[in-house]
């Protein structure tokens, strides 16, 4: 018996490697001192006086779900690339490198290399190198045609720059960057709520794939001006979850509800799901993926730097006294 006849294909392992290779290196810099293929990616961190690294993994969940149906794998690596990385970020931390695994029941090298131009792509949007990877071929494990991404990014900050929520206080307001859509949380609601498997809408489809934003450039936009007090990626848990993490004691939050918009994909799980709005903040972004807190007399300058890259931005809310971590939506 050979490998391939329990169903792995080293052959087409190598070819995907092939098909990736010259894309996975123009992620690369000057920092990057190993060429593919090495065991262990080295990274240079360069000139730093007391440099902290910030890590953090994730993958993109039920939302493959999405990407299967439409057979379209392009841009799931984005979304791979951005949960990690906007986590990293919300510690001060500018994004160094990323990993990315690829796990599936047969390797197509098409299909891998379609998956890894959106890692790519994610990694040119967050400055980062693709430093490593690995796929792994699983016979029997996956259902055929079907994978699964997990990912892990590195990122460094100086010691004295790193970003806890310590700082927050009450008359802080917070500052909401918008998503692209769902991003990469509450898909199985979504799904359950709007998708018939068996006869999908194509359109609707295309809108639940759209990728997970990546908030890089703005939020080092704003740091290299502004002191940022603490930040919030709004990922699974939606508001309720992810805000009280960084408050700290004797502080809430209050969201001022229509303060920015909500996008239509939101109001139509709502309505075709009949999800409570309670539940819907407490499962989705409901339009707003990031949050900074600022101190009131740097809200306008934070505005302006977010406007001049032509990013938007909206007041949503504000920190106040209370006995008790709790965001109350108004």
């Amino acid at each position: 018996m050979k490998y391939s006849d329990a169903g792995v294909d080293i052959d087409k392992g190598n070819e995907a490697v092939k098909r990736i290779k010259s894309i996975v290196k123009s992620t690369f810099n000057e920092n990057v001192l190993t060429e593919l293929g090495s065991f262990g990616g080295l990274y240079e961190l360069g000139k730093y006086k007391n440099p902290v690294l910030v890590s953090g993994t994730d993958g993109v969940g039920t939302k493959l779900k999405i990407a299967f149906l439409l057979d379209k794998h392009d841009t799931v690596g984005i979304d791979l690339v951005a949960m990690s990385v906007n986590d990293v970020l919300v510690q001060g931390a500018k994004p160094l490198f990323f990993l990315d695994y690829i796990a599936t029941s047969k390797v197509e090298p098409e299909m891998i290399e379609e998956i890894v131009k959106g890692v790519v792509a994610g990694c040119k949007f967050s400055s980062c190198a693709l430093l490593g990877g690995e796929t792994a071929e699983l016979p029997g494990f996956y259902a055929d045609g079907e994978y699964d991404l997990a990912g892990f990014a590195v990122g460094v900050v100086e010691k004295d720059k790193v970003v806890t929520g310590a700082d927050i206080k009450p008359g802080n307001v917070l500052i909401g960057l918008p998503s692209s859509g769902i991003h990469s949380n509450g898909y199985s609601l979504a799904r359950k709520a709007l998708i018939d498997e068996k006869n999908p809408d194509k359109e609707l489809l295309e809108k639940m794939l759209v990728p997970t934003k990546i908030y890089v450039k703005e939020v080092l936009s704003v740091m290299d001006k502004v002191k940022i007090n603490g930040m919030v990626h709004i990922t699974g848990g939606g508001f309720y979850e992810n805000i009280p993490r960084v408050l700290p004691d004797g502080t809430a939050v209050e969201i001022d509800n229509g303060s920015w918009p909500v996008l239509d994909i939101f109001k139509l799980i709502k309505e075709k799901g009949n999800v409570e709005e309670k539940e819907m903040f407490r499962t989705f972004n409901m339009g707003i993926g990031y949050i900074l807190f600022v101190d009131e007399k740097d809200k306008e300058l934070v505005l302006e730097i977010l406007n001049n890259i032509e990013s938007e931005a909206f007041v949503i809310g504000k920190v106040v006294e209370s006995d008790k971590k709790e965001v109350v939506i108004l």
